[in-house]
């Protein structure tokens, strides 16, 4: 499973995916980093898309068509904000990926593009985050045969170095 898992230092509006991942905000109706990043790569139909969807829960999850992206769909997850992670945190965000998997295989879509989901303006621990991220990515690639790419775009080398470790020391215990 693990030759299924990309991690790149990338831009995420550029990567010719079927789906990307928006780090979204509940209103679904753009904001800052990545969020802001796709809106406006994607043109003004996708906030008027957004805004027949009614916003979205954290941990929950709502798919648009990508527009003007390469990729055919965005996929809209709002994480937590990081309280210290006494505030469900970690549920929270195991369910954002979940659910972007679901809608992944609602949509036939075999491909699909993460950022570092609530590790900007809502400050998640990245080492943490990441660790939930490969975890579920690899849960979903065992359940959904039919994903055979999954990318992490991160922001940053570290983020990259974080995302390569973790992917090497979960292949080293022998887990995925």
């Amino acid at each position: 499973m693990f030759d299924r898992i990309e991690v790149v230092e990338a831009d995420i509006t550029t990567l010719p995916v079927d789906a990307i991942v928006n780090a979204a905000n509940s209103g679904l109706l753009g904001g800052g980093g990545v969020d802001g990043a796709i809106h406006h790569a994607a043109g003004p139909e996708l906030l008027g898309e957004c805004r027949s969807l009614g916003g979205c829960a954290t941990g929950s999850a709502r798919i648009t068509r990508g527009y003007n992206l390469p990729a055919r769909f965005v996929i809209h997850t709002v994480g937590p904000v990081w309280q210290g992670g006494k505030h469900r945190e970690p549920l929270l965000l195991k369910s954002c990926y979940r659910h972007c998997f679901v809608l992944a295989a609602e949509n036939d879509i075999t491909s699909i593009a993460f950022p570092a989901i609530s590790c900007g303006v809502y400050g998640y621990p990245l080492a943490q985050a990441t660790a939930i991220a490969v975890s579920e990515t690899l849960l979903a690639l065992q359940q959904y045969p039919h994903l055979e790419r999954v990318v992490f775009a991160c922001f940053s080398e570290e983020a990259s170095r974080t995302y390569l470790d973790t992917l090497a020391r979960l292949k080293q215990a022998g887990l995925g």
